[in-house]
């Protein structure tokens, strides 16, 4: 029986993703049957539409572009639906590989079992950007986001990001990403939980892309406000996302009967929130107090 094959998806905005392209095509022989590298660009402006058109002459690799932004969810649904092989390998357009084995990790993982789904994870930098306005946005993705295999593992759906995810493509068909769940945040989280809902085994591994897409911290305060609204739509619709400490504390303030008390106190103080988090030793603390507030507003 020929070895199954796997589909890199990735869908592309505003990003010249030649470096990436090129990494993993040195390291598609690791990967047992047939390979694919395929392109999805998201509405791009035109330098950078440009920058990546070239990449459609590598062999294995397929680029397309749409004609209109269609969102984050979408977009993957849509890589999904093209792709020609058995397994597929989500990767977000500002990751790079940390070293030549990612791909074989991820085949070794596969070859073994028994999960369905594998999470690799995410990494930073060591050192902090020289940028100011990149801070906010290293420091959560160092403390929030780079967690090891096995911290993630204590709670595999709701650790899950689909940035970095191994998982066969009729799993995937089945488990659409909700495409309702416009902009930014949290498609990977009700596909996580609905994974965890339906007993779907995940495996999550320590083989992380290196992040190398930090925001400005205006950008990323933007994006988490509309992660939040997102969480809240979540809530309503499916009862899904209780579990995330976010809405338990303010689940907390609900049932104290503090929940008005709350929103006012956090409502007065949140000019100085923002002005903390824009700007050059922004505290985490902060950004989770403005979490905190948007979700008491939409919820």
């Amino acid at each position: 029986m020929a070895a199954a094959g796997l589909s890199i998806l990735i869908p592309v905005f505003n990003r010249d993703v030649g470096l990436l392209v090129s990494q993993l095509s040195q390291q598609a022989s690791a990967w047992p049957g047939p390979t694919e590298i395929r392109l999805l660009d998201d509405g791009s402006a035109e330098a950078y539409r440009l920058q990546n058109q070239r990449l459609a002459t590598l062999p294995g690799v397929c680029y397309v572009e749409l004609p209109a932004n269609v969102g984050r969810a979408a977009i993957r649904n849509q890589l999904a639906g093209k792709a020609q092989y058995e397994w597929l390998l989500l990767l977000d357009n500002d990751s790079l590989l940390p070293d030549q084995q990612f791909v074989a990790r991820y085949a070794q993982a596969q070859a073994a079992g028994p999960a369905a789904l594998f999470v690799g994870g995410t990494t930073y930098e060591a050192a902090p950007p020289a940028d100011p306005a990149l801070r906010l946005r290293w420091r959560y993705g160092r403390a929030r986001e780079m967690r090891s295999a096995a911290v993630r593992q204590r709670d595999p759906g709701g650790q899950l990001s689909i940035n970095n995810a191994l998982l066969p493509k009729a799993l995937l068909q089945q488990y659409s990403l909700d495409e309702r769940l416009s902009g930014y945040g949290h498609e990977d989280t009700k596909f996580g939980l609905e994974l965890s809902r339906a007993g779907v085994p995940v495996r999550h591994l320590d083989n992380p892309v290196l992040h190398d897409g930090l925001e400005p911290a205006a950008v990323f305060l933007a994006k988490s406000q509309q992660a939040v609204r997102n969480l809240a739509q979540v809530l309503r619709t499916d009862g899904l996302g209780a579990t995330t400490r976010l809405v338990q504390a303010a689940e907390r303030l609900r049932r104290t009967g503090l929940a008005r008390a709350a929103q006012a106190a956090l409502g007065a103080v949140e000019p100085a929130l923002r002005r903390n988090l824009l700007g050059q030793n922004p505290a985490l603390r902060a950004l989770d107090a403005l979490k905190l507030l948007w979700l008491l507003r939409a919820w």
